[in-house]
This record gives structure tokens, C-alpha cells and sequence, in this order.
């Protein structure tokens, strides 16, 4: 009788994987996060529900419960949309908090937040900037804290909040064959190889073909950020947090990152008799930005 073991080990990992790619599906990416992530609140009917509970109606449900879930906009963009307005108009109460802790919640790095604030400055007032401001440094003090005590650059380790799994060492070994900086985090090393890579904003790998006489290939599993991948003969496609790619074997391709942020993807291991990575020529900056061009 064959040892469960195995099986077991493998299913614990698919386990964790799954978690992983859940939590980074239900997390936002920047302007790319889960459309399909549902607002909901119930402030209105637990504050004022006695009171006033046509207000409570019109806050809970349609405010939240419609407009906020209306994907013509992201979430990302309706929290810095709606910190500007409360901004704009002079309200730095508790209010404004909330929609700052959302906005960090959907997205919104610090670097962001500070540039959107220091714009409306010029528009809305001095002083109603300087209150906004002793809010949002009280919203992203942690993740403050969190990125000095981390090795990364501080673009990087803020973008680690957002992600699951880890971003790992810089990809020194492979770093000729990717057009800017890269970043490995092994996952697992046995039985199935799964490693976390992290580009940095445009950044791609060379044309490459994973060789096999039989199976073989790779998986790619989009965890954070925008990616592209292109397959010799074939349109290029974004890949989305939770989206799936399967690379068969023979066939020549590259992956990267989108120009306007970094982006993850785990990438996996199919085994195969004959296995061998040949890598190719770069993917110059005309032909990456050509491939651009035609993405729907």
C-alpha cells in the first residue's frame, strides 16, 4: 500500500496556496483590485436607524449598498475620489478617518495619499490640508513602522502589505535575463516547485522556452499587481490577482510586470521527462511598449 504522506504534504500546500491566492483575490491591487468585492454598511441604521431611518436607508443602502458597488469605478479611486471631497469641503472629523482607513484598506499606498492631499492644497486650502494631513499620518503610521524595519526599498516593503505571500531576495542570480530589478521567494522547494516572483514596474523576463519530451511546462498564478504575458504567435493578455495562466512546454514566451506598478506571480513547476529552461533574446522597450498598445 502506498504512504499517504505525500498526499497529505501535497495537499496541505494546495491548502496554503489556495489561501493565498484567496486573500490576494479579496485584497485590493491598486486600480486593478477585485471588482467583485462587496461594500456593504450598516452605520447608518445602527447611529441614526431610530432617529432618522429614511437617512439610515438612503446611507446604508444606496450610498453604500449602490453606489459604492457600481464598477464603473474602482474602490481605489472611489476612496481618493471621496477623501478629496471631504477634504475640500472642511471636514476632518472622525468622518474623514474612516475614509482615510478605507482608502488605506483599498489600496491607497502612502506616497499616494500624501501626493493627493499636497495637490488639493493648492485648490482647497492650506490649513484644510495640514488637518488632513495629522489624520493620514495617524492612518499609515503602522505600515510606516512596518517598512524601516524591513530590508526592502520603501515603494517595495509598501507594496509587501498588500500581498500574502513574501517578496523574498533579490533575483541576482537570474538578473540577466530580466530587463529591470526582480525579486524570489522559494515557497516550496520539494516535491512541487513553487517560488513568488516580484517585478519591479515594466520589468520583464527575456523570451524563454521551458523544454520537456513530455509534460513539463510552468503555471503562473497572479497574487498582486498587473502583469502581461505574451506567447510567441499569440495576443498578449494582463494577468489579475487570482488569474491563471498555463504555459505548456515548447512554446516561447515572456512575463512581466505593467509599467504603472510592481506585480507578483507564483510561479510553478510542472514536472517532466527531459526538463530544461532555454532563455532567449530581451524584450526590447519598442516591442514592449508595441505589445502595450494592443491590450484591450
Amino acid at each position: 500500500m502506498r504512504s499517504l504522506k505525500p498526499f497529505i504534504k501535497t495537499t496541505a500546500l494546495v491548502g496554503l496556496l489556495l489561501t493565498g491566492i484567496i486573500n490576494a483575490y479579496a485584497t485590493p491591487q491598486g486600480d486593478n483590485q477585485n471588482m467583485n468585492k462587496k461594500v456593504t454598511q450598516t452605520a447608518g441604521r445602527t447611529v441614526l436607524g431610530q432617529f432618522a431611518p429614511e437617512f439610515a436607508h438612503f446611507n446604508d443602502d444606496v450610498l453604500f449598498g449602490e453606489n459604492w458597488n457600481n464598477q464603473d469605478l474602482t474602490l481605489k479611486t472611489r476612496s481618493l475620489i471621496t477623501v478629496v471631497a471631504l477634504v475640500s469641503s472642511g471636514i476632518t472629523d472622525s468622518s474623514l478617518k474612516y475614509h482615510l482607513e478605507n482608502a488605506k484598506k483599498n489600496g491607497v499606498s502612502r506616497k499616494e495619499i500624501a501626493a493627493a492631499i499636497t495637490h488639493i492644497s493648492f485648490y482647497a486650502g492650506w490649513p484644510k490640508a495640514w488637518a488632513a494631513f495629522n489624520l493620514a499620518k495617524e492612518v499609515w503610521t503602522d505600515v510606516e513602522k512596518k517598512n524601516k524595519a524591513s530590508d526592502l526599498p520603501p515603494e517595495l516593503a509598501e507594496y509587501q502589505q498588500r500581498m500574502f505571500f513574501p517578496i523574498g531576495k533579490y533575483n541576482e542570480a537570474y538578473a540577466k535575463y530580466f530587463t529591470k530589478k526582480s525579486y524570489l521567494a522559494p515557497l516550496s522547494t520539494e516535491q512541487v516547485g513553487i517560488y513568488n516572483v516580484t517585478f519591479e514596474p515594466s520589468c520583464r523576463n527575456n523570451w524563454h522556452v521551458h523544454h520537456a519530451t513530455k509534460g513539463g511546462g510552468q503555471i503562473l498564478i497572479g497574487v498582486a499587481g498587473v502583469g502581461l504575458y505574451k506567447e510567441e504567435g499569440k495576443p498578449i493578455v494582463k494577468i489579475l490577482p487570482g488569474d491563471v495562466i498555463n504555459i505548456p512546454a515548447n512554446v516561447k514566451h515572456w512575463h512581466g510586470a505593467a509599467p504603472d506598478g510592481y506585480f507578483s506571480h507564483l510561479a510553478i513547476e510542472v514536472s517532466g521527462e527531459n526538463t530544461s529552461n532555454e532563455w532567449l533574446d530581451a524584450v526590447s522597450d519598442e516591442e514592449y511598449e508595441k505589445e502595450l498598445a494592443t491590450l484591450k
